[in-house]
């Protein structure tokens, strides 16, 4: 199994943007919460790991997303349940690789959750996910030029996926989120 160490150093050998390292730790965040939500607390490591690393790729190989991470990490001789969950996240999108365990089915939820709600707390006074209400989420949701980049499709498949409501996801996504973020 791969150490969260060596998962770092693989993630900081393939992106060096700030934002890509700091979306990486947010994922890989949300990823453990869930796994303890979920009664998956023994596998949190592992949830977290592929967490840190699902967009391995996107930085150098934005095109090649989820198709590229997987020839690196077979390479390196990563676990093929790390290298199916992360490419898993690219389902419907740039893989035919289908979310199938529920720690894919979260991933692929909230990859682009959190960066929905990373940007509704950017515009909100406080800029603290503390204070943050699902009733925000959602009116920044339904305005499709905010945070255009954050597929709502993606987000909805995913809830869908899970058998949650949008609101349920989002809920428990702010609520991972209040864990490790001011």
């Amino acid at each position: 199994m791969m150490t969260r160490e060596e998962a770092w150093e693989l993630l900081t050998e393939y992106n060096k943007e700030e934002f890509h390292l700091e979306h990486a730790q947010i994922v890989e965040n949300t990823m453990r919460y869930f796994a303890d939500k979920l009664g998956y607390g023994e596998e949190k490591d592992f949830w977290g790991i592929v967490g840190l690393l699902h967009d391995l790729d996107f930085e150098l190989y934005p095109e090649q997303h989820c198709i590229k991470e997987q020839e690196i990490m077979r390479e390196r001789g990563v676990d093929e349940r790390i290298i199916h969950a992360t490419a898993s996240h690219g389902y419907a999108i740039t893989v035919d690789i289908k979310p199938e365990h529920e720690m894919e089915k979260v991933l692929y939820a909230v990859d682009e959750l959190t960066g929905l709600i990373g940007a509704v707390v950017l515009m909100r006074p406080s800029k603290s996910v503390q204070d943050l209400k699902v009733k925000s989420v959602k009116k920044k949701y339904k305005s499709k030029n905010f945070a255009a980049g954050c597929s709502r499709e993606v987000i909805q498949r995913g809830a869908d996926m899970l058998g949650w409501t949008l609101e349920e996801l989002i809920a428990q996504t702010i609520e991972a989120l209040k864990t490790f973020q001011a």
